[in-house]
């Protein structure tokens, strides 16, 4: 991911963080024929020590984790984005873009088969998505249908080696025209433009 440095993220906690919030992402690999694979899935991120691992657990018929046992993966991490038009700057030689905030993982995969990790995994997951909810879904209650169920996927245990983070929200332009777009994306309903608006707005009082 191209990156320019006003619009590197490098804090540690504010990257993890935010993976933890947008934690639905995509798994990128290269299979044996050098094509390259995707998956989309829920990712739960765990800080270990000095190491940051992050988990997951896909269909068995998914022939993408035939290959990926001791490689490296890319997990990407979209966040929030919006359009900005030029227009909004209410100046001469604008062009349009687009805000957004990304975070691209990096890491070496294992492949789990065990059943009692695979169910550990698959309950870590469960708990943390259920979190919230009224009458969360209980393993204890559905013990058999679950056990059967962990034939069918494989899980995945990715050893974070890098991490890419990206915020994207228009600190190349002048304060005054980043006051602009933030008061015309507080009005837009496309997107996630307010978001981005509440993104902006902390940036600027941060003057970053």
């Amino acid at each position: 991911m191209y990156v320019p440095k006003e619009f590197k993220e490098t804090d540690l906690n504010q990257l993890i963080a935010e993976m933890k919030k947008n934690s639905f992402g995509i798994l990128l690999s290269n299979n044996d024929e050098a094509k390259i694979e995707a998956t989309h899935l829920p990712f739960i991120i765990q800080e270990a020590k000095e190491n940051l691992i992050i988990i997951t657990h896909l269909a068995k018929p998914n022939p993408q984790w035939k290959t990926m046992n001791g490689k490296e993966c890319l997990i990407i991490f979209s966040g929030p984005h919006a359009y900005v038009s030029a227009s909004w700057y209410e100046e001469k030689n604008t062009v349009s873009t687009w805000n957004y905030t990304a975070i691209h993982a990096y890491g070496k995969v294992t492949t789990v088969e065990n059943k009692d990790e695979m169910r550990e995994i698959v309950l870590k997951t469960t708990d943390y998505f259920e979190k919230g909810q009224s009458k969360p879904w209980k393993y204890k209650d559905h013990t058999d249908y679950v056990e059967k169920l962990l034939s069918g996927i494989v899980c995945l245990k990715i050893e974070v080696t890098e991490l890419i983070g990206k915020k994207k929200l228009s600190q190349n332009h002048s304060i005054e025209r980043r006051e602009k777009v933030i008061a015309a994306l507080q009005n837009e309903e496309k997107y996630s433009s307010k978001e981005i608006a509440e993104l902006m707005k902390a940036k600027l009082n941060t003057r970053a």
